[in-house]
Protein backbone atom coordinates (compact mmCIF):
# COMPACT_ATOMS: atom_id res chain seq x y z
CA UNK A 1 0.00 0.00 0.00
CA UNK A 2 1.31 3.42 -1.05
CA UNK A 3 2.35 6.50 1.39
CA UNK A 4 -0.60 8.23 -0.07
CA UNK A 5 -3.13 5.37 0.80
CA UNK A 6 -1.72 5.18 4.42
CA UNK A 7 -2.03 8.55 5.07
CA UNK A 8 -5.72 8.77 3.50
CA UNK A 9 -6.79 5.86 5.55
CA UNK A 10 -5.13 7.56 8.82
CA UNK A 11 -6.86 10.62 8.10
CA UNK A 12 -10.52 9.10 7.62
CA UNK A 13 -9.92 7.62 10.68
CA UNK A 14 -9.29 10.57 12.56
CA UNK A 15 -12.88 11.31 11.76
CA UNK A 16 -14.41 8.07 12.77
CA UNK A 17 -12.90 7.77 16.07
CA UNK A 18 -14.18 9.21 19.56
CA UNK A 19 -14.02 12.65 20.63
CA UNK A 20 -12.34 15.86 18.64
CA UNK A 21 -8.63 16.25 17.34
CA UNK A 22 -7.06 19.43 16.47
CA UNK A 23 -5.85 19.71 13.01
CA UNK A 24 -3.50 23.09 12.78
CA UNK A 25 -2.92 24.72 9.77
CA UNK A 26 0.62 25.69 8.73
CA UNK A 27 1.57 27.97 5.69
CA UNK A 28 4.78 26.45 4.60
CA UNK A 29 6.89 23.40 4.89
CA UNK A 30 8.67 25.18 7.57
CA UNK A 31 5.81 25.82 10.18
CA UNK A 32 4.25 22.53 9.21
CA UNK A 33 7.37 19.98 10.13
CA UNK A 34 7.62 22.11 13.41
CA UNK A 35 3.78 21.69 13.87
CA UNK A 36 4.46 17.40 13.14
CA UNK A 37 7.44 17.71 16.06
CA UNK A 38 4.34 18.64 18.00
CA UNK A 39 2.83 15.68 17.97
CA UNK A 40 -0.30 16.49 16.09
CA UNK A 41 -1.66 13.59 13.99
CA UNK A 42 -2.87 15.93 10.70
CA UNK A 43 -2.50 19.29 8.98
CA UNK A 44 -4.77 21.53 7.03
CA UNK A 45 -3.35 24.92 4.93
CA UNK A 46 -4.01 27.94 5.47
CA UNK A 47 -5.02 29.88 2.06
CA UNK A 48 -4.54 33.36 4.00
CA UNK A 49 -1.30 32.23 6.00
CA UNK A 50 0.26 31.49 2.42
CA UNK A 51 -0.35 34.06 0.77
CA UNK A 52 0.66 36.60 3.49
CA UNK A 53 4.09 34.91 3.02
CA UNK A 54 3.76 35.67 -0.75
CA UNK A 55 3.10 39.19 0.42
CA UNK A 56 -0.63 38.54 -1.11
CA UNK A 57 -3.88 39.29 0.25
CA UNK A 58 -6.34 36.02 1.36
CA UNK A 59 -7.60 35.24 -2.17
CA UNK A 60 -5.06 36.05 -4.30
CA UNK A 61 -3.18 33.24 -4.93
CA UNK A 62 -3.40 30.59 -7.70
CA UNK A 63 -4.28 27.24 -8.07
CA UNK A 64 -1.14 26.69 -9.30
CA UNK A 65 0.70 28.61 -6.33
CA UNK A 66 -1.37 26.49 -4.04
CA UNK A 67 -0.32 23.01 -4.76
CA UNK A 68 3.08 24.08 -5.22
CA UNK A 69 2.87 25.06 -1.24
CA UNK A 70 1.18 21.92 -0.69
CA UNK A 71 3.39 19.58 -2.42
CA UNK A 72 5.85 21.17 0.00
CA UNK A 73 3.73 20.78 3.04
CA UNK A 74 3.68 16.98 1.96
CA UNK A 75 7.19 16.51 1.51
CA UNK A 76 7.87 18.28 5.17
CA UNK A 77 6.23 15.32 7.32
CA UNK A 78 4.45 11.65 7.41
CA UNK A 79 1.44 13.71 8.38
CA UNK A 80 -2.02 13.25 6.36
CA UNK A 81 -2.19 17.22 4.73
CA UNK A 82 -5.93 18.50 3.90
CA UNK A 83 -5.96 21.70 1.68
CA UNK A 84 -7.89 24.85 1.86
CA UNK A 85 -9.16 24.68 -1.87
CA UNK A 86 -10.77 28.03 -1.35
CA UNK A 87 -14.03 28.20 -3.79
CA UNK A 88 -11.99 25.91 -5.88
CA UNK A 89 -10.18 28.67 -8.15
CA UNK A 90 -13.74 28.60 -10.19
CA UNK A 91 -17.15 28.57 -10.34
CA UNK A 92 -18.39 26.16 -12.61
CA UNK A 93 -18.65 22.42 -10.85
CA UNK A 94 -16.53 20.97 -13.36
CA UNK A 95 -13.65 23.30 -12.86
CA UNK A 96 -14.01 22.44 -8.60
CA UNK A 97 -13.97 18.90 -9.41
CA UNK A 98 -10.00 19.15 -11.52
CA UNK A 99 -8.98 21.59 -8.68
CA UNK A 100 -9.93 18.53 -6.43
CA UNK A 101 -7.98 15.77 -8.48
CA UNK A 102 -5.19 18.33 -8.71
CA UNK A 103 -5.14 18.22 -5.05
CA UNK A 104 -4.73 14.57 -4.77
CA UNK A 105 -1.71 14.39 -7.35
CA UNK A 106 0.28 16.63 -5.28
CA UNK A 107 -0.20 14.60 -2.16
CA UNK A 108 -3.39 15.99 -0.45
CA UNK A 109 -5.61 13.31 1.52
CA UNK A 110 -8.45 15.59 1.73
CA UNK A 111 -9.49 19.03 0.48
CA UNK A 112 -12.31 21.88 1.14
CA UNK A 113 -14.42 23.50 -1.30
CA UNK A 114 -16.34 26.37 0.37
CA UNK A 115 -19.43 28.58 -1.11
CA UNK A 116 -17.87 31.99 -1.57
CA UNK A 117 -17.39 33.37 -4.82
CA UNK A 118 -14.73 35.83 -3.66
CA UNK A 119 -16.47 39.25 -5.57
CA UNK A 120 -17.54 41.52 -3.48
CA UNK A 121 -20.92 42.14 -5.29
CA UNK A 122 -22.36 38.45 -4.98
CA UNK A 123 -19.97 37.01 -2.40
CA UNK A 124 -21.94 33.57 -1.71
CA UNK A 125 -23.05 31.32 -4.46
CA UNK A 126 -26.50 30.53 -5.28
CA UNK A 127 -27.84 27.83 -3.00
CA UNK A 128 -28.14 25.67 -6.28
CA UNK A 129 -24.96 26.25 -7.72
CA UNK A 130 -23.41 25.84 -4.38
CA UNK A 131 -24.72 22.62 -4.03
CA UNK A 132 -23.81 21.42 -7.93
CA UNK A 133 -20.50 22.18 -6.78
CA UNK A 134 -20.42 19.99 -3.90
CA UNK A 135 -21.40 17.17 -5.89
CA UNK A 136 -19.40 17.62 -8.53
CA UNK A 137 -15.94 17.40 -6.33
CA UNK A 138 -17.46 14.74 -4.62
CA UNK A 139 -17.69 12.67 -7.60
CA UNK A 140 -14.39 13.29 -8.26
CA UNK A 141 -13.27 12.84 -4.77
CA UNK A 142 -14.84 9.37 -5.32
CA UNK A 143 -13.11 8.64 -8.52
CA UNK A 144 -10.20 8.64 -6.58
CA UNK A 145 -8.06 5.44 -5.24
CA UNK A 146 -7.97 6.17 -1.64
CA UNK A 147 -10.44 8.02 0.71
CA UNK A 148 -9.95 11.25 0.15
CA UNK A 149 -11.56 13.72 2.85
CA UNK A 150 -13.56 16.59 1.30
CA UNK A 151 -15.32 19.22 3.07
CA UNK A 152 -17.51 21.50 2.49
CA UNK A 153 -17.67 25.07 4.01
CA UNK A 154 -20.79 27.49 4.25
CA UNK A 155 -19.09 30.85 4.45
CA UNK A 156 -22.18 33.13 5.72
CA UNK A 157 -20.22 34.02 8.73
CA UNK A 158 -17.06 35.76 7.20
CA UNK A 159 -18.74 37.50 4.72
CA UNK A 160 -21.55 39.81 6.45
CA UNK A 161 -24.25 37.08 6.31
CA UNK A 162 -24.99 35.63 10.20
CA UNK A 163 -28.17 33.54 8.78
CA UNK A 164 -27.80 30.53 11.03
CA UNK A 165 -30.91 28.71 9.01
CA UNK A 166 -29.32 29.41 5.93
CA UNK A 167 -25.90 28.25 6.62
CA UNK A 168 -27.25 25.07 8.24
CA UNK A 169 -29.70 24.36 5.18
CA UNK A 170 -26.59 25.01 3.09
CA UNK A 171 -24.71 22.14 5.27
CA UNK A 172 -27.15 19.93 5.15
CA UNK A 173 -27.62 20.12 1.36
CA UNK A 174 -23.92 19.50 1.35
CA UNK A 175 -24.15 16.64 3.62
CA UNK A 176 -26.54 14.85 1.35
CA UNK A 177 -24.35 15.80 -1.82
CA UNK A 178 -21.91 13.66 -0.23
CA UNK A 179 -19.98 15.70 1.67
CA UNK A 180 -17.51 13.56 3.95
CA UNK A 181 -16.69 17.03 6.86
CA UNK A 182 -19.22 20.12 7.39
CA UNK A 183 -17.81 23.52 8.27
CA UNK A 184 -19.21 26.94 8.92
CA UNK A 185 -15.97 29.35 9.85
CA UNK A 186 -17.10 32.06 12.03
CA UNK A 187 -19.93 30.90 13.84
CA UNK A 188 -19.86 33.06 17.16
CA UNK A 189 -21.32 30.96 19.84
CA UNK A 190 -21.47 27.79 21.54
CA UNK A 191 -25.19 28.01 20.97
CA UNK A 192 -24.24 28.03 17.04
CA UNK A 193 -21.79 25.11 17.08
CA UNK A 194 -24.28 23.26 19.10
CA UNK A 195 -26.94 23.71 16.25
CA UNK A 196 -24.96 23.21 13.45
CA UNK A 197 -23.21 19.34 15.25
CA UNK A 198 -27.04 18.60 15.69
CA UNK A 199 -28.48 19.41 12.28
CA UNK A 200 -25.98 17.46 10.41
CA UNK A 201 -25.13 14.38 13.01
CA UNK A 202 -24.06 11.68 12.71
CA UNK A 203 -21.49 13.87 9.65
CA UNK A 204 -18.28 15.30 11.81
CA UNK A 205 -18.07 18.91 12.32
CA UNK A 206 -15.03 21.20 11.78
CA UNK A 207 -14.69 24.21 13.80
CA UNK A 208 -12.60 26.93 13.33
CA UNK A 209 -10.96 28.44 16.82
CA UNK A 210 -9.74 31.82 15.69
CA UNK A 211 -11.04 34.84 16.34
CA UNK A 212 -14.25 35.76 18.66
CA UNK A 213 -15.29 32.44 19.81
CA UNK A 214 -13.81 30.97 23.18
CA UNK A 215 -14.10 27.39 23.57
CA UNK A 216 -11.36 25.30 24.48
CA UNK A 217 -10.52 21.43 22.94
CA UNK A 218 -12.27 19.49 25.77
CA UNK A 219 -15.82 21.92 25.58
CA UNK A 220 -16.03 21.27 21.64
CA UNK A 221 -15.45 17.47 21.98
CA UNK A 222 -18.47 17.27 24.79
CA UNK A 223 -20.41 19.41 21.74
CA UNK A 224 -20.02 16.71 19.38
CA UNK A 225 -17.63 18.15 17.23
CA UNK A 226 -14.69 16.22 15.52
CA UNK A 227 -12.13 18.02 14.32
CA UNK A 228 -11.03 21.78 15.51
CA UNK A 229 -8.87 24.12 12.77
CA UNK A 230 -7.47 27.17 13.63
CA UNK A 231 -7.27 29.05 10.01
CA UNK A 232 -4.89 31.69 9.81
CA UNK A 233 -4.66 32.13 13.91
CA UNK A 234 -1.00 30.32 14.27
CA UNK A 235 0.20 32.59 10.78
CA UNK A 236 -1.01 35.78 12.81
CA UNK A 237 0.42 35.10 15.84
CA UNK A 238 3.80 34.26 13.66
CA UNK A 239 3.48 37.67 12.07
CA UNK A 240 2.24 39.44 15.05
CA UNK A 241 5.19 38.63 16.98
CA UNK A 242 7.83 39.36 14.00
CA UNK A 243 5.91 43.10 13.46
CA UNK A 244 6.03 43.55 17.34
CA UNK A 245 9.80 43.06 16.88
CA UNK A 246 11.02 44.95 14.33
CA UNK A 247 8.90 47.82 15.34
CA UNK A 248 10.60 47.86 19.05
CA UNK A 249 13.84 48.04 16.55
CA UNK A 250 12.38 50.78 14.82
CA UNK A 251 10.95 52.73 17.35
CA UNK A 252 12.87 52.10 20.59
CA UNK A 253 16.22 51.05 19.40
CA UNK A 254 15.94 47.93 22.04
CA UNK A 255 15.98 44.08 21.33
CA UNK A 256 14.58 42.71 24.50
CA UNK A 257 11.91 40.64 21.35
CA UNK A 258 15.32 38.26 21.73
CA UNK A 259 14.24 36.88 24.84
CA UNK A 260 11.35 35.33 23.62
CA UNK A 261 12.93 34.16 20.27
CA UNK A 262 12.83 30.26 20.27
CA UNK A 263 16.89 29.64 20.59
CA UNK A 264 18.52 28.98 17.45
CA UNK A 265 19.28 25.26 18.51
CA UNK A 266 16.31 24.30 19.10
CA UNK A 267 14.78 25.61 15.91
CA UNK A 268 17.81 24.16 13.83
CA UNK A 269 17.15 20.94 15.31
CA UNK A 270 14.09 20.91 14.12
CA UNK A 271 14.74 21.24 10.51
CA UNK A 272 17.28 18.04 10.47
CA UNK A 273 16.37 15.52 9.22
Amino acid sequence: MDAQTLRAQAFKALHERKGAFVIPNPWDAGSAKMLASLGFEALATTSAGYAFSRARPDGGLTLDETLLNVQAIVAASDLPVAVDLENGFADSPAECAKSIVRAAQVGAVGGSIEDATGREEGPIYCFEHAVARIEAAVAAARGLPYPFTLTARAENFLHGNPDLADTIRRLQAFAEAGADVLYAPGLRSAEDVLAVVRAVAPKPVNVLMSGGLKLTVEQLSEMGVKRISVGSALALAAYGEFFRAAQEIRDAGTFSFTSRSMPFQQANSLFKD
